[in-house]
C-alpha cells in the first residue's frame, strides 16, 4: 500500500479567514497545515510596521490564528508551516511563544532566517529583473530585500521535530513542498544530483503547493467563469483545498466534508494557471515545473486527481524582492449625481489639474479613474456610449497624486473642498481629503543561490 499524507491550505494572504482551516483540521484528516501570508505588497506593509516598532515586521494574524486553532492541531498532531515571519521571523516566533506560554501550551517552534539580503545588495547591485534599470537609481532608497528561499529550511525544521515552522520570504509553493519532501524523503539535489524521477516528484509537489497556496481560490472562491460562478455552493462556508499526496507525487485535491465551495476540473485548472507566465517553465527555487504535461482527472464529489508534472533542474539564481522609498501619494475620491454626472466629473478633474499647474505643485504622476466605470479593467473595458454616460445616476472619480514632496501629498486634499459650493452642481461628497502616505516601490532581481543558502539558519525553540 502506498504511503500518503494529507496537507491542507492555510491562509492565502495576510488577513485571510481561518475558520475554513479549522474544518480541514477537524474533518479533513490533515497532518500538515501550510499557510501563505506574504505578497510583495505585504512586505511593504510590514516594512512600515517595522519602521514604527522594531519588534514588528511580521504578519500579526499568525498569533490569533494559532491561538484559535492550536488546541485542535495539538489534539490531532497536526504540524504547521507558514511564512508569516515576513521581515522579522524571530519577532513572530517570540510573539507566538509568549502567547503560548500565557496559556501553558507547549510546542517546538522553528525560526527560519537568512532570506534578508539587503546588506549583500550593495556589492551585487542587481539590475531590475524586468526593466533592466540600474540598481544605482534606487541604491540609497532601499529599505528591504528578501530572497525567495526554497523547501530546504522547512525540511530541516521538520526533521528537527518542529511543530510550528515560521519563515520569512519562502516561495509560496515551496512552503508546501517542504512537508512533502520531508515526509517522503524526496531528494532535492543537495547531497546528490537529482535524477529525472526525483525532479518529477518535486514538480508534482510544487504543483500541489501551487494549487493550495491561495486558500479558497483553489476550491471555487474567486471563480471567474462567466455565469458558472453562480453555481459554486455556499461560499459563506467555503472549505479550503486539501491534497492527499502519495509517495510518487500523485495527488487528489479535495476539501473537508460538509464545507462549501467546489473542487472540480474547472476550479482546479483555474488555480493551476494562476500567476503562471510560462507553463513550460514555472520557476521555483527547488525545481522548474513543466505544467504542460499535467493531467487533471475529475473524480466527482469534490475530488480531482493530479498527475504527470514534469520537473527540470532548479535554477542557479534565486529571485529576490526589494523595496525602496518611492515618494508619497495623496488620494481623494468624490462624486457627482444626475444630471450630467459624468461631464461634471470630467470638469472637476480639469479644475484640479488647473490648480496643480497654477500652484506649481511638484508631482511625478497624476492617476485618474472612475470607480464603477473603468477602475476594474481600465482601457481594456470601453466606456459606455455617450448617451448611456449622460444618463448615469451618479459618477465617482478617484484621483491619486504621486510626488517626492511630502508636503505636496499632504496638501492634495485641500484642492477639493471648495468645489462643494463653487464647482459643478450636486457633489456627492469627498472621501480621503487627508489621505496621504509614503510609497514603497518594488525591485525584483536575481542573485546567486549559494550566497543566500550559505547564510540560511534554522533554530528550533521550545515553548
Amino acid at each position: 500500500m502506498k504511503k500518503s499524507i494529507r496537507i491542507g491550505a492555510g491562509l492565502g494572504f495576510y488577513g485571510d479567514a481561518w475558520e475554513p482551516v479549522l474544518a480541514s483540521i477537524e474533518r479533513g484528516g490533515v497532518q500538515y497545515i501550510v499557510s501563505d501570508h506574504l505578497a510583495e505588497l505585504t512586505l511593504a506593509i510590514l516594512q512600515k510596521d517595522l519602521q514604527r516598532d522594531a519588534s514588528l515586521g511580521y504578519a500579526r494574524d499568525v498569533v490569533p490564528f494559532l491561538m484559535a486553532l492550536w488546541p485542535a492541531m495539538a489534539q490531532r498532531n497536526v504540524r504547521f508551516v507558514c511564512n508569516a515571519g515576513g521581515l522579522n521571523p524571530a519577532g513572530a516566533a517570540a510573539a507566538v511563544r509568549t502567547a503560548f506560554a500565557a496559556r501553558g501550551w507547549s510546542a517546538r517552534v522553528a525560526v527560519v532566517t537568512g532570506d534578508d539580503v539587503l546588506q549583500e545588495l550593495a556589492g551585487l547591485a542587481p539590475p531590475h529583473m524586468f526593466s533592466g534599470a540600474a540598481f544605482d537609481t534606487v541604491r540609497d532608497r532601499m529599505v528591504f530585500a528578501n530572497a525567495y528561499l526554497g523547501a530546504r529550511p522547512v525540511i530541516s525544521a521538520l526533521q528537527q521535530g518542529a511543530d510550528i515552522v515560521i519563515t520569512g520570504r519562502v516561495a509560496d509553493a515551496a512552503l508546501f513542498l517542504g512537508p512533502l519532501a520531508h515526509a517522503f524523503n524526496w531528494n532535492l539535489g543537495d547531497d546528490k544530483p537529482a535524477t529525472p524521477p526525483d525532479l518529477n516528484r518535486l514538480a508534482q509537489g510544487l504543483a500541489v503547493g501551487h494549487l493550495l497556496e491561495c486558500s479558497g481560490q483553489g476550491s471555487g472562491g474567486n471563480f471567474g467563469s462567466l455565469h458558472a460562478w453562480k453555481d459554486i455552493p455556499d461560499l459563506a462556508h467555503i472549505g479550503y483545498p486539501i491534497a492527499e499526496v502519495s509517495e510518487d507525487g500523485s495527488a487528489v485535491i479535495m476539501k473537508a466534508p460538509g464545507t462549501g465551495g467546489r473542487i472540480n476540473f474547472d476550479t482546479v485548472r483555474q488555480q493551476l494557471l494562476y500567476e503562471v507566465h510560462n507553463p513550460h517553465a514555472y520557476m521555483s527555487p527547488d525545481v522548474v515545473l513543466d505544467l504542460s504535461t499535467v493531467t487533471l482527472e475529475d473524480l466527482g464529489q469534490d475530488r480531482v486527481r493530479l498527475t504527470g508534472a514534469t520537473g527540470h533542474a532548479r535554477p542557479q539564481q534565486l529571485k529576490l524582492v526589494g523595496g525602496y522609498r518611492d515618494g508619497f501619494k495623496g488620494e481623494v475620491t468624490w462624486g457627482f449625481s444626475w444630471p450630467d454626472a459624468y461631464d461634471k466629473a470630467l470638469a472637476a478633474v480639469e479644475m484640479v489639474k488647473a490648480q496643480l499647474a497654477d500652484k506649481a505643485v511638484p508631482h511625478e504622476a497624476l492617476f485618474v479613474e472612475f470607480p464603477g466605470l473603468n477602475s476594474a479593467h481600465g482601457a481594456l473595458a470601453p466606456l459606455p456610449d455617450t448617451k448611456a454616460l449622460a444618463e448615469l445616476n451618479e459618477v465617482w472619480v478617484r484621483m491619486v497624486i504621486h510626488t517626492r514632496d511630502k508636503k505636496a501629498a499632504d496638501g492634495f486634499g485641500r484642492l477639493f473642498p471648495w468645489m462643494a459650493l463653487s464647482g459643478p452642481a450636486y457633489t456627492c461628497g469627498f472621501q480621503g481629503l487627508h489621505n496621504s502616505s509614503e510609497l514603497l516601490g518594488i525591485w525584483p532581481a536575481l542573485m546567486g543561490r549559494q550566497a543566500v543558502e550559505s547564510r540560511t539558519r534554522v533554530e528550533v525553540l521550545q515553548t
